[in-house]
């Protein structure tokens, strides 16, 4: 596996476009994609409507001709390379052809491809596109959630099974989530010293939780049994439950990490909950139906819940514009040092 490089004309998002308010970036990105649902091969009138806006933009896609429905993602300038979004892919298809996990289907475009490059006269950057199928299901509800992380538990251990015996395509390439990533000089998402509500007293708190982190993580060490491509971003927002069926989207962020890091990333936004000792508990249980952790790793699962906390609080710093970060703001940086607190208390 190989770190990422940027596309030629996908650049680092700084130019004049990219600075506009968001709500007016977006009603750009919006008319280029009505522009370009043709090359799905669409009828006129299909339409688009957003859904989300976190790293990317993402669209439900109706076409009233046809009764289809699909969901169009539109990639952040400069976060994935052409080839990495590639790497996803490949890794979602064999996870839905050889492990029994449920992952959208991408949807070729009229030339074949997967993968489309958008422009606009309105945006400086083109963008790059994937079209996925529409997936049945609905994200777990925050009241009930030991049976989600249940089964949660159990799909993460067939993902990491999976990664651990598949040989990597020729020209993989994904971000690696460590601690050199999240907190070194060049972190993937900015310094959490950036981010909303920290003064000089959460400066201490909280850099004193990264040492700790910081050490604890090099001495848990990287051997393949631990180390390798996860999803990195399984939380509630990322599920959706049919039934008795967990499937599993949005591969954005999947790289190379620890694989108790899917654990602490199940667990984003909602680590200050007072059942999360349960929910772990839960998780444990299904993953124990595929293979089962050491006490060793066992003992460490709240360091990488903290190391994802702290993760957060960088992202939510550096992507201000998008609604999540907005919604959370400077209070979840509190909170974070309420949690700092807790866990430097057992592990400093």
């Amino acid at each position: 596996m190989r770190c990422e490089s940027q596309d030629k004309g996908l650049g680092d998002g700084m130019a004049t476009t990219e600075a506009l308010p968001a709500a007016e970036l977006l009603a750009r990105i919006g008319r280029m994609v009505a522009g370009s649902l043709s090359l799905w091969g669409m009828s006129p009138a299909a339409r688009a409507t957003m859904i989300n806006h976190s790293e990317n933009v993402t669209y439900r896609i109706d076409d009233p001709e046809t009764g289809g429905r699909s969901i169009l993602r539109v990639h952040r300038v400069g976060y994935h390379s052409k080839d990495a979004i590639r790497s996803e892919l490949q890794w979602m298809d064999a996870l839905r052809r050889e492990a029994g996990v449920e992952t959208p289907e991408t949807v070729p475009a009229r030339d074949g491809s997967i993968i489309q490059t958008l422009r606009s006269p309105e945006l400086d950057h083109p963008r790059h596109a994937v079209m996925f199928t529409f997936l049945e299901g609905k994200e777990p509800a925050e009241d009930e959630l030991l049976g989600p992380f249940e089964r949660l538990g159990e799909v993460s251990a067939r993902m990491h099974r999976h990664a651990k015996s598949w040989r990597l395509p020729p020209g993989f390439t994904r971000h690696v989530w460590d601690f050199e990533t999240a907190f070194g000089p060049k972190p993937t998402w900015g310094r959490w010293q950036d981010s909303f509500g920290v003064d000089k007293s959460t400066l201490e708190l909280l850099g004193r939780m990264e040492k700790v982190i910081g050490r604890r993580l090099e001495r848990y060490g990287k051997p393949r049994e631990r180390f390798g491509l996860c999803h990195a971003d399984i939380r509630l927002a990322n599920l959706l439950i049919e039934g008795d069926r967990t499937k599993v989207i949005d591969f954005d962020d999947c790289g190379m990490s620890w694989y108790l890091y899917d654990l602490g990333t199940a667990l984003s936004f909602i680590e200050h909950r007072p059942d999360v000792p349960d929910l772990v508990q839960s998780w444990l249980k299904g993953y124990s139906k595929v293979t089962r952790l050491s006490r060793e790793e066992e003992a460490e699962i709240p360091t990488f819940i903290m190391f994802r906390r702290l993760l957060l609080v960088a992202w939510i710093g550096s992507h201000a514009e998008t609604d999540l970060a907005k919604s959370l703001g400077a209070p979840y940086t509190e909170g974070s040092c309420r949690l700092a607190e807790q866990y430097l208390s057992k592990f400093a």
